[in-house]
């Protein structure tokens, strides 16, 4: 029963989260821009401070663990493991019985850790929301109705928008319909979940490929490549696709990588699994940054336009998508090598 409600409470935290992010992108950026930067700033302020009274008040309903005797920091104990893995061979065999623990934990950690190392193609292509899929839609045709036209940034809003329609059909619609198919309390596995985002974002940049080659070629059709900043007669929905595939990845991806590095970790080092999920998003958007500028100047080297050029109409983000979309392949790969001899750490408690 814990063990469902935990799935259940990761998945509506990223609820809330993209709450918050669609206020942020929808209203308080308007009243920022139509009443005033103090009065959007006063707003956050008065929500921040009205969060941390509801988090006080709700103190008394955690649960609290008394913290394991003689207990080090995490990344200690993980160093430790790993020490104790690499040198098992050439300990004392009396002492071989002190060190299977540790030895036991340091495999597993391991294991672990190739799985993360597989998730970081995830994050590669998660960065690109925020910049290149946002650069596109600056080009395109985002007329709505007659004149009312749409900012680029409102195209961030899909992605939210997605969310927020899909966790409520994910954890009360299809969940319950998987656990009667597969008998689990969460109706998929955290490795089923974590590689089904993986591969909803594979298909997703691969998507945003196909749509980027139309779009420079209805440049070409209309004898744009040349005019920098024109709008290409091609409608802005044709984004939506690629922003509604990564949004229904993240649901899979991000809430199972919570859920499972946190899962997995050694009782110990819990806190250190949270960050492995966050480290995923913050050096895949630091990989994506160098092979931008690795990119960049090779491309400017040879004498022709940089895939990035200023100029969209004669760049190649086309080029590069691809590119994350074999990198995505490969370590969609390396996931399933070490997911399907991965051994569930069955041990740890289960936490709501």
């Amino acid at each position: 029963r814990e063990h469902a409600a935990r799935s259940s409470f990761f998945n509506w935290w990223y609820f809330c989260l993209a709450v918050g992010t669609t206020m942020a992108l929808g209203g308080v950026g308007y009243i920022q821009e139509s009443f005033g930067w103090a009065i959007g700033y006063g707003m956050l302020c008065t929500t921040v401070l009205c969060a941390a009274i509801v988090f006080l008040i709700g103190t008394s309903t955690y649960r609290l663990y008394t913290p394991t005797s003689g207990a080090n920091n995490p990344v200690m104990l993980l160093a430790r493991s790993i020490v104790s893995w690499l040198v098992k061979e050439t300990r004392q065999e009396e002492e071989a019985a002190a060190i299977a623990k540790e030895v036991e934990e340091a495999h597993s950690m391991l294991h672990l850790l190739s799985i993360w190392a597989a998730c970081l193609s995830y994050g590669m292509v998660f960065a690109q929301i925020m910049t290149l899929f946002n650069k596109q839609g600056r080009t395109l045709d985002r007329h709505i109705i007659g004149c009312l036209e749409l900012p680029s940034a409102a195209l961030l809003l899909f992605g939210p928008a997605t969310i927020l329609v899909f966790v409520p059909f994910y954890d009360r619609v299809l969940v319950p319909l998987l656990r009667s198919m597969t008998a689990n309390p969460s109706g998929l596995t955290l490795l089923q979940r974590l590689g089904s985002g993986i591969a909803m974002s594979l298909a997703a940049v691969s998507t945003a490929a196909l749509v980027e080659s139309r779009r420079l070629k209805v440049a070409r059709e209309h004898g744009l490549v040349d005019v920098a900043g024109a709008t290409v007669p091609m409608s802005w929905m044709w984004l939506l696709p690629q922003h509604v595939m990564m949004a229904t990845a993240s649901v899979f991806a991000e809430v199972g990588m919570q859920e499972f590095f946190y899962d997995q970790m050694p009782h110990e080092q819990r806190s250190l699994g949270l960050a492995l999920y966050y480290s995923v998003l913050g050096i895949g958007n630091f990989i994506s940054v160098f092979l931008i500028s690795l990119i960049d100047r090779i491309t400017r080297s040879a004498g022709g336009d940089s895939w990035f050029a200023d100029n969209l109409n004669r760049a190649h983000l086309d080029y590069f998508y691809c590119l994350l979309a074999g990198l995505n392949a490969v370590g969609f790969a390396l996931f399933l090598w070490r997911a399907s001899s991965y051994a569930y750490n069955n041990n740890n408690k289960m936490l709501c």
